[in-house]
């Protein structure tokens, strides 16, 4: 049969406006990359300062995490009902305001307050800034395009954010709280005259599912807190068990509410989409195994090697190099290959990445560890954008603020796991030398390097199935018509 190609489309163009909205969605995914970036650099800073114990300067960053984790869902399922303009500027409202109370904390319980409400807030406000952009361009190149160019923008928050903290940290730690606060009211001024808010016919009817909200939540929250807690296995670790197993049991319980609810506030059958589940999965174990990896190197740079916030913020600058591939390099090679072959190749540069910082030692060169970082970055910048768009690919546009909730769910919660499990593994063995720390670096280097290979698995899977399926297709081309 004889194929002819279509001239591109007027509508194939993004005009001013567009690009306006995907500017200010682009800037509030930036905020938050960079506001969880600078923070980790400035904690030795804040704890010199306030006198805290290392239980609540751990609690710092376990608060955010526990906000962001626990409410991602109801915040994606809240967008989707209650209008995404709405949820967005509110909650970016929300942000601005307790990022500035961090900034006046002359108290642990203060930060923890403030660490938390910005983790609710960004739990609400990310999945609406995702699923504006999915309702807002049309499936095919142009939200391939938006997509793309927003996770370059998120990647590269969190890769500047470590020097800018490490600068703004040198002045006074209080500027990494202050900062988000100047870029919030910028976004905010610029979002409340470039996004509309679509008419409400477009959204599904206002029911609230109380129930599922509560216990949904619950869950989150028990999870969370017990996957924290494993950074610590062997303190109190019948919490642990306990928070796990009643987060199960919510869990459990939400599920049997959706199920009969005539207004669920999560319908369970969009789990049953394969392609959905997979990109999930695959996010959640390299998002582990990312995290995982820069804390370690963080760790290793710092207490073994005696480098400066810094030193260690420039070495991993290379990793950054994502935010300049990923609206540029990514959207050419998903042209040409489609989403889940780039996406496994960007996990496979990731496993070789890990792979080739596993035998560091003591006198290590920061050529040695070059090479780790650039391919960490590029890996990152065909991974992560590609794995957005399958999460969010033919899901109905009701549906695409719940989406969005499940793969930055599914982004944190692997953040946190690796970072938990990483810290464990370099905890168990001793650190009395330098040798012996090293030897628990080197082991807990094999937690991301297992987590990319899982997740590459997982990938795997759905690339056989869409070869697959583009060979059925090919064959159906193939037969004349008659």
């Amino acid at each position: 049969m004889t194929i002819t190609q279509t001239p591109p489309r007027a509508a194939d163009k993004m005009g001013g406006r567009a690009w306006g909205v995907l500017l200010v969605l682009c800037g509030a995914i930036f905020l938050e990359g960079i506001d969880v970036a600078m923070l980790n650099v400035a904690l030795p800073s804040i704890r010199a300062e306030l006198g805290l114990s290392t239980a609540t300067l751990s609690g710092v960053v376990s608060a955010y995490v526990l906000g962001y984790g626990g409410f991602m869902l109801l915040g994606g399922r809240a967008a989707d009902m209650y209008g995404r303009r709405r949820m967005f500027l509110t909650w970016l409202v929300v942000f601005l305001v307790f990022s500035g109370l961090g900034g006046f904390a002359t108290e642990g319980w203060m930060l923890l307050l403030a660490r938390f409400v910005s983790g609710v807030a960004a739990a609400f406000m990310t999945p609406a800034g995702l699923s504006i952009i999915t309702t807002s361009f049309e499936e095919g190149p142009n939200r391939t395009k938006a997509l793309l160019f927003y996770a370059g923008t998120a990647a590269g928050g969190f890769s500047l954010g470590l020097v800018i903290g490490g600068l703004l940290t040198r002045i006074d730690w209080r500027w990494v709280f202050f900062t988000p606060v100047m870029l919030s009211a910028v976004i905010l001024a610029a979002a409340l005259w470039l996004i509309k808010e679509p008419p409400a016919r477009e959204r599904p009817p206002r029911r609230a599912d109380f129930a599922g909200a509560v216990t949904v939540t619950a869950a989150m929250l028990l999870i969370a807190y017990a996957v924290v807690r494993l950074e610590h296995p062997g303190k109190d670790w019948g919490w642990t068990v306990a928070s796990f197993t009643g987060g199960v049991a919510a869990l459990a319980a939400f599920v049997a509410i959706e199920r009969r609810s005539p207004a669920p506030l999560v319908r369970l059958g969009i789990l049953r989409s394969g392609q959905l589940v997979r990109a999930n999965v695959s996010a959640l174990l390299y998002a582990g195994s990312f995290f995982g990896f820069q804390f370690l190197v963080t760790l290793y740079l710092q207490e073994l090697r005696g480098w400066s916030t810094l030193e260690t913020s420039l070495a991993l600058l290379a990793t950054g190099i994502d935010a300049i591939l990923a609206p540029t390099l990514t959207p050419r090679l998903v042209a040409r290959f489609g989403n889940i072959r780039v996406i496994f190749g960007g996990l496979l540069l990731a496993i070789v990445a890990y792979a080739l910082f596993l035998p560091l030692g003591l006198d290590w060169t920061y050529a040695a560890m070059f090479p780790s970082m650039i391919l960490l970055g590029l890996g990152f910048a065909l991974a992560y954008g590609p794995l957005t768009i399958v999460a969010t690919d033919g899901i109905a546009e009701d549906e695409q603020g719940l989406a969005g909730g499940l793969l930055y769910t599914s982004f944190q919660f692997g953040a946190a796991l690796g970072l938990s499990a990483v810290t464990a593994v370099s905890a168990a063995g001793t650190s009395d030398t330098p040798e012996a720390a090293l030897g628990g670096f080197r082991a807990a280097l094999v937690v991301p390097l297992v987590m990319a290979v899982l997740a590459a698995i997982a990938t795997a899977s759905g690339r056989q199935l869409a070869s697959t399926k583009d060979a059925k297709l090919a064959s159906e081309d193939a037969i004349p018509a008659s």
